[in-house]
């Protein structure tokens, strides 16, 4: 009589282990981005009532604003010429400034978000004035002016515009 095998062999449970660890080195680092990602959004989210303050300059004054003082920010926490935008500041974003170079672009600087290579880089976001008096933003990430790298910004930021 012949006793019946039941159960896995070593062999068969170091495969699948080896498996599972395989998977795991692939996703982590995946998921990682992802998470970074996800924060970086709070940055595209945050910056819509800046993007209705220099609305509001161009309707009111006929040009877009050249300071984050004249599109209406704080100015009083700090930051590059006193202009970090401070009412916008949060745990994600360190701060927000309206530029002349364009007039209206609005840069959004990020505080350390999970990745310590990310810390101080900036998202710019560009106006475009239409000829019906209507204004379109563009997003940047990935150029010498916006500074996050592309793989991070939000698909909106790669190309198209907003």
């Amino acid at each position: 009589m012949r006793k019946q095998q039941s159960g896995f062999t070593l062999i068969e449970l170091m495969i699948v282990v080896a498996i599972v660890g395989i998977l795991a080195s692939v996703a982590i680092p995946a998921y990682s981005d992802y998470t970074i990602r996800a924060k970086v959004s709070e940055a595209v989210t945050a910056v819509a009532p800046v993007k209705a303050s220099v609305a509001d300059y161009y309707y009111g004054n006929g040009d877009l604003p050249t300071s984050s003082a004249d599109a209406g920010l704080d100015g009083t926490s700090g930051g590059a010429e006193g202009l970090s935008g401070g009412n916008y500041s949060t745990e994600v974003v360190e701060s927000i400034l309206v530029q002349a170079d364009p007039a209206g672009s609005i840069s959004v600087t990020l505080n350390d978000i999970g990745n310590e290579e990310l810390q101080g880089k900036n998202i710019l976001f560009k106006p475009s004035v239409g000829t019906n008096g209507q204004i379109t933003w563009s997003c940047e990430a990935g150029t010498a002016a916006a500074t996050l790298p592309a793989r991070f910004a939000p698909a909106s930021c790669r190309g198209s515009s907003t």
